[in-house]
């Protein structure tokens, strides 16, 4: 079966965009598309491992140093360089370094297609199952057992799982044990993560796929109408309860149920909910007759469920049974290279008419800020920044409020510098690290500071790389403030 390449572009010319948008869209292939040279190795050095890198020649000279340094520092056998008539030192410098693809401008649909065919090869999947939903999805997918670096999956109405870093990649791995496992699984994670769409994924992979998945948000009912969503009631159980009602787990038998924010239950509605795990029976309210379900649970919470069992306000007996696999889903900050795959879907599925007239893409200098800004909100945050800057249409601005931002939460969580001797129990090396690593952030933020933010006088001040550079600027999440000068989110003022 045909294998689908993770293209990392940076194209400046518009027409040049155009045939390579339509070629990658057209033969199924992925795309990133970065805004120069310097953010692809900034992509490429946060984890972004693409299976072909399409550069176009800049027009511009004194860029020409940065797209040699790119070259130096990617896979020759894996890099397709375009270039003009006018770029003969370029494309010299381009051979010397072994680059395989060299296409000299103006391009065609075949010379490009003839390239990916050039990458491409059949795969071997594990089953008919992940071979029709990576057709459906056209992305790369599970080849010889092994996981790829990007991992894409439509799950309906609107929703994706996407993984391309490690901890995520583990779990659509766990994803496909559990397909053969019917368990019980809690999936543990800070809001806005993704618990919902983990869930969703599990269920599109059990035996029970065929059946809906049914959801209960236990935090948005008051404590009554909640046992009553679960479990349903009799005529007259209670004022206004006029006929019988089918509860959750009823409608869910045999299939799945997500019980999303479960440590808001209450401890009379646990005692409950256990009985259902353990005997798979329950009693609607004001009944009598006990009704057998056959329902596989999926719960998910962003509480602390070890601090809520010492507090016992979460059974520990219900966490047991709930928790035969847990899942923990890692917040946005800790998976930084997939936010340039999500802001890209999330552009994409967006109305066509809300996105009329916009790049579909994100400039360079807004990308590095998505990229080091915390996104405490996590994917549910950057899907509304997303949208709220495309309905806005004004990139700038949304630059700086969200290097604003960077900088607020950077004085919030450290507060001001003071001076002071370190107490006596401390330890001398962690001091004479944290002092080196403050040492390094100011030089660099001197050197950025002297050269107008261009990254490659700085490493030359510096005297290192310019790749070492883009990889202490990631590591210390520096980015341009609002003033010019340069603030670092992760250090003391």
């Amino acid at each position: 079966m045909r294998r689908f390449l993770l293209v990392l572009t940076v194209v400046f010319k518009p027409e040049v965009r155009s045939i390579v948008k339509t070629v990658v869209d057209q033969t199924g292939h992925r795309m990133v598309e970065s805004g120069g040279y310097g953010q692809a190795l900034l992509l490429l050095n946060n984890g972004l491992n693409p299976d072909l890198i399409l550069l176009e020649s800049s027009a511009d000279s004194s860029h020409a140093a940065q797209l040699v340094a790119l070259l130096k520092a990617v896979a020759p056998t894996k890099t397709c360089l375009l270039v003009g008539l006018g770029d003969q030192a370029v494309r010299a410098s381009a051979i010397e370094l072994g680059i395989q693809y060299i296409l000299s401008k103006p391009i065609t649909r075949g010379e490009l297609e003839s390239v990916f065919d050039g990458l491409t090869e059949p795969v071997a999947f594990e089953s008919d199952e992940v071979s029709v939903s990576t057709i459906a999805a056209g992305r790369r997918q599970l080849g010889a057992g092994e996981p790829t670096t990007l991992h894409f999956e439509e799950l309906g109405k609107n929703e994706f799982f996407l993984a391309a870093c490690p901890k995520m990649l583990e779990i659509q791995r766990q994803i496909r044990l559990l397909a053969g496992a019917d368990v019980n699984v809690l999936i543990l994670g800070e809001s806005g993560t993704g618990k919902e769409v983990v869930a969703q994924a599990i269920h599109k992979h059990s035996r029970r796929a065929g059946r809906p998945l049914h959801k209960v948000n236990c935090a948005a009912l008051p404590e009554p109408l909640l046992e009553s969503e679960l479990f349903g009631h009799r005529r007259g159980a209670f004022t206004g309860a006029t006929r019988d009602r089918e509860g959750k787990f009823q409608q869910a038998n045999r299939s799945t149920l997500l019980l999303d924010e479960i440590g808001e239950i209450s401890a009379p509605t646990q005692a409950k909910f256990l009985q259902v795990l353990q005997d798979g029976e329950f009693s609607p309210l004001g009944g009598e007759q006990t009704i057998r379900v056959d329902v596989r649970v999926l719960a998910a919470t962003n509480i602390q469920v070890e601090s809520a069992l010492r507090e016992k306000t979460f059974r520990e007996d219900l966490f047991h049974r709930l928790s035969v696999f847990t899942i923990k889903v890692p917040p946005l900050r800790e998976r930084r290279s997939e936010i340039p795959y999500l802001i890209d879907e999330i552009i994409r599925r967006m109305p066509v008419e809300m996105k009329s007239g916009f790049a579909c893409s994100f400039p360079s200098r807004l990308m590095d800020a998505a990229l080091a800004y915390q996104w405490t909100g996590n994917v549910r945050e950057l899907r509304n920044f997303v949208m709220r800057t495309i309905v806005m249409r004004d990139l700038d601005t949304a630059t700086a409020d969200l290097e604003a931002k960077i900088a607020e939460g950077r004085k919030a969580r450290q507060g001001p510098v003071l001076v002071q001797e370190a107490p006596e129990s401390s330890d001398l090396k962690s001091h004479v690290r944290d002092l080196t690593e403050r040492t390094e952030v100011r030089m660099i933020e001197r050197a950025l500071d002297a050269s107008g933010w261009n990254r490659r006088r700085a490493a030359q001040h510096l005297n290192i790389s310019y790749r070492g550079l883009l990889y202490k600027i990631q590591q210390h999440q520096l980015t341009r403030g609002r003033s010019g000068r340069i603030v670092s989110q992760d250090r003391a003022g």
